[in-house]
């Protein structure tokens, strides 16, 4: 029995998807960056060139390797900050109390940019229908019939394929006034957390459809692939799962992108050893996201420099300086 269902069946299942990935199929769509001018506005005395080389070649070990010396050299003072994670049992009220709003509700896919779409699909159809009928002799009575047939298909394809109309709604979607700054503050949370307990990234993006944080692990990409998770490994795969989720909770009354990140924490725990009891994956749930909320209200300036660098399409290096130098 999975602990974290996830809906995927009608049209609740076209909702938005904020992809949290450890291995990347595609390199993310970023600005370029030449690596003199990135070396050259790091602090003085402090040379980027290993780090940024090491994460143009997507080659994670050079990536950490080249982080730890900086933060032996005094640099990178944030990343692995928070490397020591403690499990606990945790209630909805210590989330609540935290400033997580609807905190029992997060874990309940949202279906607003569903519903929106398809109001306005039906609605617009409708009208044109109407207005149609009063067409003269037989345009009067195909049209209509053509037009009103839209929402049929529509409501067809939603129930037989879902994801042929995931581009339409994540398009639809642009429309909502909150979207572009829920998507920065989400993607952002995963970079953050990410680099305050040791997980180096390698890439983002932002764009529509394709909304995702690339965190690439050697190590960890093996434990997964052969299912040895242990508890430690889980938990820091857990905080960085939840952030996005944790960081819309902050903010917003009702969590919009939740739906990708439960499924890649389940996939997690169905990855792990020693096997965790339902109760028990709820739980982990719910630390989570308390965990790495407790983070980013911590590093609330921080987050919110690293928002407006991604939604400039900053370079990971870009990135990884604004949080060492934001204060």
């Amino acid at each position: 029995m999975v602990a974290l269902a996830v809906s995927s069946s009608g049209i609740a299942s076209f909702r938005r998807h904020y992809s949290f990935r450890l291995r990347p199929r595609n390199p993310p769509t970023q600005a370029a960056v030449s690596p003199s001018s990135s070396s050259a506005s790091a602090s003085p005395g402090v040379d980027l060139s290993t780090l940024e080389s090491a994460i143009n070649k997507k080659d994670s070990s050079g990536v950490k390797e080249a982080l730890d010396r900086l933060g032996e050299e005094g640099w990178a003072k944030k990343w692995s900050s928070q490397p020591y994670m403690s499990r606990r049992t945790t209630s909805l009220r210590e989330l609540t109390t935290l400033g997580i709003k609807n905190a029992e509700t997060l874990t309940i896919p949202s279906v607003r940019n569903d519903a929106a779409f398809l109001f306005t699909v039906v609605g617009t159809t409708g009208f044109i229908a109407v207005l149609a009928g009063q067409l003269p002799g037989d345009w009067g009575f195909f049209v209509p019939y053509l037009v009103g047939s839209i929402s049929l298909v529509v409501l067809a394809v939603g129930s037989v394929s879902p994801g042929l109309l995931q581009a339409a709604i994540s398009g639809f979607s642009t429309f909502f006034p909150d979207y572009q700054e829920r998507i920065a503050a989400h993607e952002a949370a995963h970079f953050l957390v990410a680099y305050l307990i040791g997980l180096p990234i390698l890439g983002y993006s932002l764009d529509i459809g394709k909304e995702h944080v690339n965190l690439i692990d050697e190590r960890l990409a093996k434990l997964i692939y052969s299912g040895q998770l242990d508890s430690k490994e889980l938990d820091r795969l857990a905080a960085v799962a939840m952030a996005g989720l944790a960081a819309e909770g902050l903010k917003y009354d009702k969590v919009i992108g939740q739906s990708a990140d439960l499924f890649s924490l389940q996939r997690f725990i169905n990855r792990s050893q020693p096997k965790i009891s339902n109760e028990q994956q709820q739980n982990l749930t719910r630390w989570a996201v308390l965990y790495s909320a407790s983070l980013l209200k911590n590093n609330k300036t921080i987050h919110e420099a690293l928002m407006a660098a991604m939604s400039n399409n900053a370079s990971v290096l870009e990135c990884i300086k604004t949080i060492e130098t934001a204060s």
